[in-house]
């Protein structure tokens, strides 16, 4: 019986932010460290050194987008592709100044040098088992290296993982690829922990072993199947392991040091998804156009003592600072315990968060008390009635009310506005041009053309959505031979519908959207920075200020009982609420305050449901 293995290796290649560890690679080795204590393990965060061969700058810039970041790997693999895979990347690159100047040939060039020389500088006969996480951006070139690396070690067995690759795909990454012995379908702790439990204890470790949430491939066939098989508590995890990171780190070249964001997460999965009260069946709970939680069964967090715990840890550590929470959604109940518990660690932290359209002001203040800078929130329209079709559970009035809160509290927003969803339509169309006005005091959102994933709602029931086809981006057919092509159905998919029509109608948004990120930049262009709609509160009156681009600012006083109800509507309120709230004044005076106020845009009204809008004047 075997009672050893071989080191073990864990794999992230480029395209992940340089400037962050990989917590796939930090969460599973802290895990597999736990389950085997003798067992040595090294994880390779590959990108790093891509990043500073190439420079920062423009890895960056290659990381954000896709389609230049996996045409550049592409064109390593299969040079006989090369023409089409350059029309990929300089029509994907035209818009970004950078990328556009970029020579691609020159580029890969040196890619191709750099991965190389990694390939050669380590030995890996000396490891029994490698695996690479395989997520956003990072097809191509995990298969390169995968390639590479096989066909001088072909005993090497080779275990994939990662968002990229779910249910039927896994089957069909196996048959195209036989460099390839195992993929996890799902989350990869308990698997990984089965292989190598397997691997120690086998007296024939060419078979192909049979294990829960593992495909593997056995000779001509591929046995398994992709149930998950998941941690059902995370409480038990232990804090990812970045030491083979920060170690690489010490390997830059002195002058380019920086400090890196670590990674940490709260919780797996999508709540929303997860929840009881969607208002659609249970294969199509959570948002219509989103592919993102394929990997998860269910939801599940980690407890308040714990996150704080290894928030205290991995600053401690490793000397940083920065934090970006990798959680789809932060729970609700226990965010505001937990980001109050963060700020109690007295640390000056730089914090970064996905957050809900429905995450109250009280948790948001405590967010921003902790640290919290940044976030992206699931706002994704500025219509009800889109949002609807989005199965968001939100409202236009609550994306508003979240995004001012954020205004006042100082936090970016960095959300999307999701334009050319299938099946939207001029009534979309008009609530976002009239919600963008009352919008503009706030941070512009990000314009994003739905794209279609494999697995999301839209795809699953693309009759419902009036697609009348659906199929593989045509960009895959530049990247891979005809055979990859037609084998694999990859992650980003496209369609026949009704997208000419779906892309006039939405031009006026986007042209709408872009005066806006405009008139925002330049009221804001000044030195002493103010919001462009705030107000000061003078105990029974308050002072609204009003910026206007090529305008003055207009300024507004509102007295007495008129002050409270603005006030009071900080937080939105049904007209029936408000009337109840005040008796003391007639239901008509009110209603004719409220429509005076929203006329002034100073207020938005949804269904009879008001809002104020302008925030309050931090005290410094």
């Amino acid at each position: 019986m075997a009672d050893r293995l071989k080191p073990i290796v864990l794999v992230s290649t480029p395209w992940p932010l340089y400037s962050r560890p990989s917590i796939q690679l930090g969460a599973l080795k802290a895990y597999l460290k736990s389950e085997f204590p003798e067992l040595q393990i090294k994880a390779l965060h590959l990108y790093l050194k891509v990043a500073e061969r190439i420079g920062r700058k423009l890895y960056h810039e290659i990381s954000e987008r896709t389609w230049p970041a996996e045409s550049i790997y592409a064109a390593l693999l299969f040079p006989e592709q090369i023409n089409e895979i350059k029309k990929v990347f300089y029509h994907e690159a035209k818009n970004n100044i950078g990328l556009r100047k970029t020579d691609f040939d020159a580029l890969t060039v040196v890619v191709k040098e750099a991965s190389d020389n990694m390939i050669k500088a380590i030995d890996w006969g000396k490891f029994g088992l490698a695996g690479f996480s395989i997520c956003l951006c990072q097809l191509t070139s995990s298969l390169y290296f995968i390639k590479k690396i096989k066909k001088s070690f072909p005993n090497l067995r080779i275990v994939t993982g990662g968002s990229m690759f779910t249910g039927d795909t896994i089957f069909q990454l196996l048959e195209t690829f036989s460099e390839i012995d195992h993929v996890v379908s799902g989350e990869g702790e308990l698997p990984m922990a089965g292989l190598i439990r397997y691997l120690m204890k086998s007296d024939s470790p060419n078979k192909t072993p049979s294990i829960p949430g593992l495909v593997s491939r056995n000779g001509s066939r591929i046995i398994g199947d992709i149930s998950f098989n998941q941690i059902k508590d995370l409480t038990s995890l232990p804090p990812p392991d970045y030491d083979d990171y920060f170690d690489l780190l010490k390997t830059v070249s002195p002058g380019k040091t920086f400090f890196p964001t670590l990674c940490a997460e709260i919780s797996r999965g999508c709540w929303w998804k997860s929840h009881k009260k969607s208002n659609q069946s249970k294969k199509q709970r959570g948002c219509a156009f989103c592919n993102l939680n394929l990997q998860w069964n269910g939801y599940r967090k980690k407890g308040i003592r714990q996150v704080v715990s290894e928030i205290d840890y991995l600053t401690k550590r490793h000397k940083s600072l920065s934090i970006a929470f990798m959680d789809n959604m932060l729970p609700l109940r226990e965010g505001k315990e937990i980001f109050l518990c963060v700020y109690k660690l007295g640390k000056d932290l730089r914090l970064f968060a996905e957050i809900r359209a429905t995450t109250s002001y009280e948790v948001l203040k405590a967010m921003r008390s902790a640290g919290v800078e940044e976030v992206q929130i699931g706002i994704e329209a500025l219509s009800s009635q889109l949002l609807k079709k989005f199965n968001k559970g939100t409202t236009c009035i609550q994306n508003l009310e979240v995004m001012k809160n954020c205004e006042e509290l100082g936090i970016a927003d960095i959300s999307n506005l999701i334009l050319c969803f299938p099946g939207s339509d001029i009534t979309d169309v008009k609530e976002t041009l009239r919600s963008l006005d009352f919008a503009f005091p706030f941070r512009p959102l990000r314009i994003v053309s739905f794209w279609l994933g494999l697995g999301s709602p839209v795809w699953d029931n693309r009759r419902a959505f009036g697609l009348t086809a659906v199929f593989n981006h045509p960009n895959y057919a530049a990247l891979f031979p005809p055979n990859v092509f037609q084998s694999i159905s990859f992650m980003i998919q496209s369609f026949r519908g009704d997208r000419g029509y779906q892309k006039k109608l939405w031009q006026p948004v986007k042209k709408k959207v872009k005066a806006w990120k405009k008139a925002y930049a330049k009221l804001h262009g000044n030195l002493s920075y103010s919001p462009i709609l705030s107000f000061r509160d003078g105990g029974d009156f308050l002072i609204i200020r009003q910026k206007r681009p090529e305008e003055d600012p207009l300024t507004h006083r509102v007295n007495g009982i008129y002050r409270d109800i603005y006030l009071f509507c900080r937080t939105n309120r049904s007209v029936k609420r408000i009337i109840a709230n005040f008796p003391q004044i007639s239901e008509d005076r009110i209603i004719k305050f409220l429509k005076m106020m929203k006329d002034k845009k100073l207020i938005y009204e949804e269904n009879s449901i008001y809002l104020s809008l302008a925030v309050r004047v931090r005290k410094e």
